[in-house]
């Protein structure tokens, strides 16, 4: 079969397209012949070497590599002892996350059946591909974390707060993978949603539900927000902190990448800050599943690439902006 993989870290030139033997499935496994994949920031951190990561937390990386986690496609064999599926069905989820061992930019992959729901009958591959690890990580920090594990970031267990009606919610980095996904996930509960993005996501993001839009190239979210419940910032970075001035006494910030806060600063307003690390869920991927076939959520479909193209995938990702999802398709 045909996978991408790399021999050393560094840009997206050292993916190569190569000729790789097809996987062998263990206990608990099934081999899935891939239609489409999801393109997602740990595969080319990893690419890069995992330099994104704190020293203490990086995995040593045996080269090559083929990387990827998200995957849509069709069941050809099952282990003996994997009874919820059968060859034939539709499937789609994120493959042994948290961790590098996905493989899933290829032709066929071993998968978990865990890891695995039925793919929405509604949505094509392309847009099942594109949902799992985005929808779950918003899933994970919004609905139902689903575990009690702690993050590795902050030691404790992340609770996420009840979202009702009457509950303002504000999206930094809306129309991205996670963003356009909690946008839809808080509307969905009922909340007030604030979309914060660049002007040219507007109506994308207002097709998706959400209530306002704040256009940060032209406005400060947090010279025009007050008393917010909830931020979920995608975004990050050194400039998160400025976000907290929208949020009212008592509120809660989520930050979905790596951001610092000062925590005197938090305790003056009783803030919480917390987050995860999205781990893989084939039972949450069926809730999730069962919003797209009901038409509550959709897929943001930002580019497509064949899977030979992984490269170009993650320049496009490389030069940001994106609105929804980068996929790889398979033929």
């Amino acid at each position: 079969m045909k996978a991408i993989q790399f021999h050393e870290a560094g840009g997206p030139d050292v993916l190569r397209y190569e000729e790789v033997p097809v996987p062998e499935i263990g206990p608990g496994e099934v081999l899935v012949r891939v239609h489409a994949v999801g393109v997602n920031p740990p595969d080319w951190y990893l690419r890069e070497g995992l330099e994104v990561m704190p020293p203490e937390l990086r995995p040593p990386l045996t080269f090559p590599l083929t990387p990827g986690t998200d995957v849509s496609g069709v069941i050809e064999a099952v282990a003996p002892d994997v009874r919820e599926f059968t060859a034939g069905d539709e499937v789609f989820g994120m493959l042994r996350f948290p961790g590098f061992d996905g493989r899933a930019y290829a032709e066929y992959v071993a998968a978990p059946a865990s890891d695995l729901a039925r793919k929405p009958a509604s949505v094509d591959h392309v847009r099942a591909a594109g949902a799992p690890m985005a929808a779950l990580t918003a899933w994970q920090y919004l609905i139902d974390l689903g575990h009690d594990v702690p993050s590795p970031f902050t030691g404790r267990v992340h609770r996420p707060v009840p979202i009702t009606p009457g509950t303002t919610v504000l999206v930094n980095g809306a129309a991205g993978g996670v963003g356009h996904f909690a946008v839809q996930l808080a509307r969905w509960k009922g909340a007030r949603v604030i979309a914060v993005a660049s002007g040219r996501h507007e109506q994308f993001l207002r097709d998706l539900g959400a209530d306002e839009f704040i256009d940060y190239t032209a406005t400060r979210a947090e010279d025009v927000v007050r008393d917010a419940d909830l931020v979920i910032d995608a975004v990050g970075g050194q400039d998160s902190s400025r976000l907290l001035a929208v949020l009212k006494r008592g509120g809660t910030m989520l930050p979905v990448f790596f951001a610092e806060y000062d925590p005197e600063e938090t305790a003056r307003s009783n803030i919480s800050v917390s987050n995860i690390q999205v781990r893989s869920s084939g039972s949450q991927l069926a809730e999730i599943g069962r919003l797209l076939d009901l038409g509550e959520l959709q897929v943001g479909l930002d580019s497509t690439y064949p899977l030979s193209g992984a490269r170009e995938a993650h320049e496009r990702a490389a030069r940001g902006h994106i609105q929804g999802k980068i996929v790889l398709t398979v033929s």
